[in-house]
């Protein structure tokens, strides 16, 4: 396959990103959205890893999408989406056209009142799985609607990056479950000083806007933070956090 100038350097900063060591599964996921926007011309970017035992979809990244359409789509839509469980049973990069026209599509109450609401409108997804059949993370990447849908030669590229990025997301969970182990004696010592501020607002009951307002940062950089945390700490519940800082006595900051 022929690749542009371009396509050849966003290529390579793809796999770079995806060789690096220190990212966490959420930040790992972020970086690589916002290469593929550039990579694949496309618009908008969400990411997911699918929990088979709540049998949900958790975890979010996102890049220029609404939170609080994403938040709808976690409460409502995603039990109600016509295609993405669909595109999660094909092991390989699919266009949303693939799966349902887009005819049919624009006609659904998910793509009026979800999809629609950010601009999104042609698709494609890859859904990546470990050896053992465990869901480790999504790419979903959306064009806006004066673009064209996505084509083979796309598939094609974001197939590439597959194996690459399989690899990169077990080594971040096998990092989570040997921090998991450490904190257990040390929690306060795999915390960076920003995300154990982060774990003790958390700790102290605060949503993730009440500490962006607190911490004078953005939203999504709050989220970031707060999943670098699951991932040091080797838990998933936000209750999970509080006890760890109470039982290590870092709940409260030095005076």
């Amino acid at each position: 396959m022929f690749l542009s100038a371009r396509e050849h350097a966003s290529l390579r900063r793809c796999f770079t990103l995806l060789a690096e060591d220190d990212a966490g599964e959420l930040e790992l996921r972020l970086r690589l959205g916002r290469e593929l926007l550039e990579l694949l011309r496309a618009d908008q970017f969400a990411s997911y890893v699918w929990d088979a035992g709540a049998g949900r979809f958790e975890h979010r990244a996102m890049l220029h999408m609404s939170e609080s359409n994403l938040d709808r789509y976690e409460a409502w839509y995603m039990f109600r989406d016509p295609i993405t469980f669909e595109l999660q049973s094909r092991r390989h990069a699919t266009a949303v056209s693939e799966v349902l026209p887009h005819r049919a599509l624009a006609r659904t109450e998910f793509f009026v009142d979800f999809l629609a609401r950010d601009g999104l409108h042609w698709g494609i997804n890859l859904h990546a799985y470990d050896e053992r059949d465990v869901a480790l993370g999504d790419l979903r990447v959306w064009r806006a609607k004066h673009r064209r849908d996505f084509e083979p030669r796309d598939k094609a590229l974001l197939d590439l990056i597959e194996p690459a990025f399989v690899a990169a997301l077990r080594r971040a969970r096998a990092r989570r479950a040997a921090g998991g182990a450490l904190a257990d004696a040390n929690p306060g010592g795999l915390l960076s000083p920003r995300e154990l501020e982060v774990a003790r607002c958390i700790g102290r009951g605060l949503t993730d806007k009440e500490i962006a307002r607190e911490l004078a940062i953005a939203l999504p950089s709050v989220r970031t933070y707060l999943q670098r945390v699951f991932d040091k700490l080797g838990v998933h519940r936000r209750a999970a956090i509080a006890q760890r800082l109470r039982d290590a006595g870092l709940d409260r900051a030095p005076r």
